[in-house]
């Protein structure tokens, strides 16, 4: 399994941005246990992980859902809300208590539409997230149902 991964907020985005952001955040907390969302669901809000971890997993037919990654401190959970049909591309489950910022996606995306220089660099964050779980959850799959695991590919 992978180390918690850290696509740390407070480098991904300029301060100002950083601040924007941080702006409109809601503190949640989650216990050990609870479903933030199903693949497939509504994508209608992400988080930021302040304490604890989220494990992120993916549904495979005829099996238990995989775990492709466990989220730590400062790490974005959910991607899909920047993107249409809004909708989840993984499952998320609170590993242990979590304590994390909460934004409303709706806000956030017409704050990046309102402001091209915020959405941009918004985006450019989501997206080297997006990239890091793509690769993650490619050598996960391989690592489970591969014949020679992931070979070390990296």
């Amino acid at each position: 399994m992978n180390a918690p991964t850290t696509m740390n907020l407070p480098r991904a985005l300029p301060a100002e941005h950083r601040q924007r952001l941080m702006g409109i955040a809601r503190e949640v907390t989650f216990p050990m246990g609870t479903r933030l969302f199903e693949e497939g669901g509504r994508a209608d809000r992400f988080w930021i992980v302040r304490t604890g971890t989220v494990d992120l997993d993916m549904r495979i037919p005829g099996r238990r859902a995989a775990v492709i990654e466990s989220l730590g401190h400062n790490a974005l959970v959910g991607w899909s809300w920047l993107h249409a049909p809004y909708r989840w591309r993984l499952g998320a489950e609170a590993a242990t208590p979590v304590r994390a910022y909460e934004f409303d996606a709706t806000l956030v995306r017409a704050l990046c539409e309102a402001d091209a220089e915020f959405g941009r660099s918004v985006a450019q964050w989501v997206g080297e997230v997006v990239a890091h779980r793509l690769h993650a959850t490619r050598t996960r799959l391989l690592d489970l149902y591969g014949p020679y695991g992931s070979g070390g590919l990296r």
